[in-house]
């Protein structure tokens, strides 16, 4: 079986408080078993949640074309 998610990267982070369901949190919970088992590296299902969300955002492909499109209207407005 192969997991859509791989190894995890050592990366720089930002800390960022979200709200989920039960049931999510649950599916997260088992995911992060399975990627410990898969990787044999212990995983928190917390640590699992930015690379799911960059596995989103970098395959999103209406985000991919609006980005190359046009980047400067995506950026917030520092004067706002």
């Amino acid at each position: 079986m192969k997991l859509r998610l791989g190894p995890l990267p050592k990366t720089d982070t930002v800390k960022v408080t979200v709200a989920l369901t039960v049931a999510l949190k649950e599916d997260l919970d088992r995911y992060a078993e399975l990627h410990a088992r898969t990787w044999k590296q212990p995983v928190d299902a917390t640590l699992l949640i930015p690379h799911i969300l960059e596995q989103f955002v970098s395959r999103d492909k209406a985000f991919r074309a609006a980005t190359r499109n046009s980047k400067s209207d995506l950026r917030p407005d520092p004067h706002s």
